[in-house]
C-alpha cells in the first residue's frame, strides 16, 4: 500500500540459538505514532535495530518504505537507548547536530550552507537553539536528549525511531519532551520503546506489547491478559479521569 511504511512478516531473531525475537508480523502506516511497551529483555531494541537493518533476522522479511532496511534506513532518524560519551569532551551542540549529516556528507568533507540551515532547523524544532555553542557534556539529560532528537531530525527522515527516550529525563521536564514527540507525530511516523506505560497511553495512538512476541492490534487499549502475557506476571490496571488518560475503554 502507498501508506505503508514499515512491514515485518514472521521475523525471527536469534542469539546463541535463543529465540529473542518470535514471529514478528508489524505493519506500520505513514504518520502512526506506536509506543512500544514490554519488559526488560524482550526483543524492544532489537526490533528497532531490525528495522534499521542492523541486525539482519535469521528468519522473515523486512520492508522500509518497500526497501530492504539497508536501503530504506536513509530516512530514519534514530535516537539509540543510551548514548555514551566523554562529558569533557569539547564538542558542542552545534557539532553533535552536524553529526546526523554524515550518511549524507561523509567525515571529511565541509558542509554546505544548505546543511547548516537543516541544522539550525532540527534545533529549532527541538527548542535548543539557543544552545548551540554550548558543551554538550555541560548540557542536563533531558537538554542532552533534544540535543540528539535534532541530531535525529538534520537529515529531515519519514521516519522516527525513539529507543526509551525518557530513561535520561528529568521528571518535571518529560510532559515537556512528550510534547515535542506529539509534535513531530503530526510530520513523520514515530515508533517509541518506552516502560513508561501510563506515558505512552496519553501521547501515542497505538501500542504494542513485546516480549519476543509482539502483540498489537493497530490501537491503543491494551487488555489486562495482554499486559499479564507479556509480563508473565499478575496485573492491574487503575484508570483515571476522561480520554486522553484513560487506558481502557469505559468499564
Amino acid at each position: 500500500m502507498a501508506d505503508e511504511v514499515i512491514r515485518l512478516e514472521d521475523v525471527w531473531v536469534y542469539y546463541d540459538s535463543v529465540p529473542v525475537l518470535e514471529s514478528v508480523h508489524l505493519v506500520v502506516e505513514q504518520g502512526d505514532f506506536l509506543g512500544i511497551i514490554g519488559p526488560n529483555g524482550g526483543g524492544k531494541t532489537t526490533l528497532l535495530k531490525v528495522i534499521l537493518g542492523l541486525i539482519k533476522p535469521n528468519r522473515g522479511k523486512v520492508l522500509v518504505l518497500g526497501k530492504p532496511p539497508e536501503r530504506g534506513r536513509k530516512s530514519i532518524g534514530y535516537v539509540s537507548q543510551t548514548n555514551l560519551f566523554d562529558r569533557d569532551f569539547p564538542i558542542n551542540v552545534w557539532e553533535v547536530v552536524l553529526m546526523g549529516l554524515y550518511g549524507k556528507t561523509g567525515m571529511l568533507r565541509r558542509y554546505s550552507a544548505e546543511d547548516k540551515k537543516m541544522a539550525e532547523e532540527a534545533l529549532k524544532t527541538a527548542n535548543m537553539l539557543n544552545f548551540k555553542e554550548r558543551q554538550i557534556g555541560k548540557l542536563s539529560g533531558g537538554e542532552q536528549q533534544r540535543v540528539f532528537i535534532a541530531r535525529a531530525l538534520v537529515s529531515k527522515p519519514s521516519i522516527l525511531l525513539l529507543d526509551e527516550p525518557m530513561a535520561s529525563v528529568d521528571p518535571t521536564m518529560q510532559a515537556e519532551f512528550y510534547e515535542l514527540l506529539e509534535k513531530l507525530s503530526q510530520e513523520m511516523t514515530i515508533i517509541m520503546v518506552s516502560h513508561d506505560i501510563s506515558a505512552v497511553s496519553i501521547y501515542v495512538e497505538e501500542i504494542a506489547c513485546l516480549n519476543r512476541q509482539l502483540f498489537y492490534h493497530g490501537s491503543k487499549e491494551i487488555s489486562p491478559e495482554t499486559l499479564q502475557t507479556t509480563y508473565k506476571c499478575p496485573v492491574q490496571i487503575i484508570t483515571h479521569g476522561t480520554v486522553p488518560h484513560r487506558v481502557l475503554k469505559e468499564h
